[in-house]
């Protein structure tokens, strides 16, 4: 199993409606809307680092609100 942080600017004002529609996605562990120079921080999951893949440009970068996405695998050294 993948597992990765992805961290999403939105449109203005979006943060908290992304966070919550993000949440839904099977996947997903946890989506928080936070301050900074992102919006919205993810912890997600997946078989491997192709599905993680898809997760993320099928399913996440798709909805409405996203302006761009950091995806950050977690490497266990």
């Amino acid at each position: 199993m993948v597992e990765a942080y992805i961290l999403v600017q939105t449109e203005v004002g979006r943060a908290a409606e992304v966070a919550s529609r993000i949440a839904e996605i099977e996947g997903v562990r946890q989506a928080e809307d936070v301050t900074g120079p992102y919006d919205v921080i993810v912890r997600a999951y997946a078989d491997d680092i192709d599905s993680l893949g898809r997760l993320v440009v099928a399913r996440i970068q798709r909805l409405e609100g996203i302006a761009r996405t950091l995806t950050c695998p977690i490497v266990k050294i």
